[in-house]
């Protein structure tokens, strides 16, 4: 396991509950690492983007809970189609911009993903001929494609498994092989990773 940010709060001043319909949620971390500012929006309704996030709102207290398998703005369709009008969206420092005709989306950053200024020694060694790396954002996919060229690491012997089609857009070409997770979910992201490995049996895993 190699993540490739490290994640910290920021402050931030919640507004007004009542000046909010619904929460709009495309990360976990934001829930995590939101803080006691999150607590007086529980009895809002709440869109979440993937099960991982809609997960982490539930056990953060949330109850009314919608959950979308595609993107922020396919969210953002679900809310307008609601008749939800005026949103807060909690998100990262780096962040999709999300937007609907229809709708008011107030983003506010609660934490910030830092990337790592290069690959562990361990990570870089395992990434073999064999290797497949598991991305799960476009920073992501950037991210790891500007580690590896420091690294001085060809991409031609790395196969990803990507989160969604925006990742592996993100992640550029020459690689040896791109599977695209069917669906938004860790389960379906760790499917296309085992789809490369069933490919070459000989696989590692790096995320």
């Amino acid at each position: 396991m190699a993540p490739l940010f490290y994640y910290r709060s920021l402050p931030w001043s919640p507004p007004d509950p009542a000046t909010i319909d619904a929460l709009l949620l495309t990360s976990a971390a934001a829930v995590r690492l939101g803080g006691d500012g999150l607590t007086q929006y529980r009895t809002l309704p709440v869109q979440a983007v993937g099960t991982a996030t809609a997960e982490a709102a539930r056990l953060a207290g949330f109850a009314n809970l919608a959950t979308g398998k595609k993107d922020g703005n396919a969210a953002a369709v679900m809310l307008a189609a609601s008749g939800q009008q005026k949103i807060l969206h909690l998100c990262g420092q780096d962040h999709v911009a999300v937007g609907h005709p229809l709708l008011t989306i107030r983003h506010i950053a609660v934490y910030v993903a830092d990337a790592v200024e290069h690959l562990p020694t361990a990570a870089a060694l395992a990434l073999n001929d064999h290797a497949v790396a598991l991305l799960h954002s476009p920073r992501a996919a950037r991210v790891f494609g500007t580690l590896l060229d420091h690294a001085k690491r060809s991409r031609a012997t790395v196969r990803l498994a990507c989160f969604s089609q925006n990742v592996a857009d993100a992640a550029g070409v020459g690689w040896a092989g791109v599977e695209i997770a069917n669906v938004p979910t860790d389960d379906a992201l760790f499917a296309a990773a085992r789809m490369l490995c069933d490919q070459d049996p000989n696989g590692t895993l790096e995320r």
